[in-house]
Formats: structure tokens, sequence, C-alpha cells
């Protein structure tokens, strides 16, 4: 699963809903975008983080935290769009 064709689009459908919805997706919400198993969705969010993209998932987790250049969490540095404060960055 962990070929570069697919973490391309794991990666697009991730940052994608980040930019729409200002949130990461679950992993369980990428196996359909992907057409494969949670369990393969899992793993190539894991394999994504693994390449060296300087993003995480939170310890001990499947959660993303970081997916450069935005945040998931909270963080001072606030993004608005539009007059629509939905981002933080990191």
């Amino acid at each position: 699963m962990a070929d570069v064709h697919e973490l391309d689009k794991a990666f697009h459908f991730i940052m994608t809903r980040m930019v729409e919805g200002g949130r990461a997706p679950h992993f369980t919400e990428l196996a359909p975008a992907l057409g494969c198993s949670v369990e393969q969705a899992r793993e190539a969010v894991h394999a994504m983080f693994r390449t060296g993209y300087p993003g995480w998932v939170h310890p001990g987790t499947d959660y993303i935290v970081s997916f450069p250049p935005l945040s998931n969490l909270p963080t001072q540095y606030r993004i608005t769009v539009d007059a629509q404060q939905r981002w933080f960055a990191q």
C-alpha cells in the first residue's frame, strides 16, 4: 500500500480535507478515497510520516496532529480566509 502513487493520493486527500473543513480526516475516511481497507489506510498515514514528511500523529494513536503547514490542534497561529478562522498553522 505504501507505494509513492498511493502516498501521493493519501497526501492530496488529507490536505484537501484540511483546507476544506479545517480538520484532518481519520484514516477510516481515507480508506474509501484510496479504495483500500481501513487497515491499509491507517498504515498509509504512518508510512507518509516515515518518509520524512514533517508531520506526526498523536503518540500512541493514529490521529493526525500536524500536517504542515496546517495543524489539527489549535495553536497560537490562527489562519483566517474570507473572514473565516477555521485553520491553525504550526
